[in-house]
């Protein structure tokens, strides 16, 4: 495992890489409010099998910096597509598996659903995780309300200081409340913890949970990706989704499947929450792996 940053889109990108540099190309990305961490299992025993895994801090997370002042903090699904695709181009990465869960996996989601020629397979927490900010003011049954009490947190002035204030005290209550039966300790909790130190992070975080309700304006730079996603494009690579039993936050995605036009596998993690990757890292390698077998049978069909 080793450190390292390159310049991609608007982005200083710091990542972890793992495994030989010719092995087969993975990019993991995390969700919030979590951190590289989360692959710190998973990552080398894909490194095991021959990958080669990158796993970037998102914006406003850890090391990633923005290159200049005048970008737009931007937390918008678009970004975070725009992001990953720019990080794949400044690696000179050829058709990698991508996946992720939360911010991460909706990355994963927008890349794969609009340049799948760019995507060898996908492997996505909660399933199809791109945004309908058309029908966020919709309103959802009532413990649903109640479990994204933190976004309707956000949208207030009193929530922007709440954050500023005692990021890492929400993020832990997130955790808990998300994952209610991992038990993870106070070291595992801050070596992520310190990635919310970042600059940028609540300028990040109040965005993307106001545009996802429509409340403010998208970057313009990435308005054409955004326009594309408001149709709710399909997803055609093949795909692995997967929910976690015990998530706290989502009640469950398995009647996305209609999104999928591929190969497609739905699975549970009974035991897990929220933060699938750390929770089960031996499982979510494993999807990977399948994802990647999944993909050679596609390959090998005559058409």
């Amino acid at each position: 495992m080793e450190l390292k940053s390159i310049r991609a889109g608007v982005l200083d990108v710091a990542y972890l890489e793992f495994g030989p540099a010719d092995g087969w190309p993975v990019i993991m990305n995390h969700g919030f409010p979590y951190d590289v961490h989360t692959y710190g299992e998973a990552a080398p025993l894909l490194a095991k099998e021959g990958a080669r895994v990158i796993v970037p801090y998102l914006r406003g997370y850890g090391p990633t910096r923005f290159l200049s002042r005048s970008t737009p903090r931007s937390g918008e699904q678009a970004a975070l597509g725009f992001d990953l695709l720019s990080l794949m181009d400044a690696l000179n990465l050829d058709k990698p598996i991508v996946g992720g869960y939360d911010w991460g996996g909706r990355a994963a989601c927008i890349v794969s659903a609009l340049w799948p020629n760019r995507v060898t397979a996908l492997v996505t927490g909660n399933s199809y995780n791109i945004q309908d900010i058309a029908s966020a003011m919709e309103p959802a049954a009532p413990a649903v309300e109640a479990s994204l009490w933190y976004q309707y947190y956000f949208h207030s002035e009193r929530g922007i200081r709440g954050l500023e204030k005692n990021r890492a005290g929400i993020a832990r209550l997130l955790w808990e409340m998300w994952s209610p039966t991992w038990k993870f300790d106070d070291a595992t909790f801050d070596q992520s913890a310190k990635a919310f130190d970042n600059p940028d992070f609540v300028d990040v975080v109040i965005h993307s949970y106001r545009h996802r309700f429509g409340l403010v304006a998208g970057d313009p730079a990435v308005a054409a990706i955004e326009a594309r996603l408001a149709n709710g494009p399909e997803i055609s690579v093949p795909t692995i989704a997967i929910d976690g039993g015990r998530d706290g936050v989502n009640t469950g995605t398995s009647h996305h499947k209609k999104k999928f036009t591929g190969p497609f596998d739905y699975r549970l993690f009974a035991n897990a929450g929220h933060n699938l990757p750390q929770e089960e890292p031996e499982m979510w390698a494993k999807a990977v792996l399948d994802a990647a077998k999944m993909a050679q049978q596609k390959d090998a069909k005559p058409t």
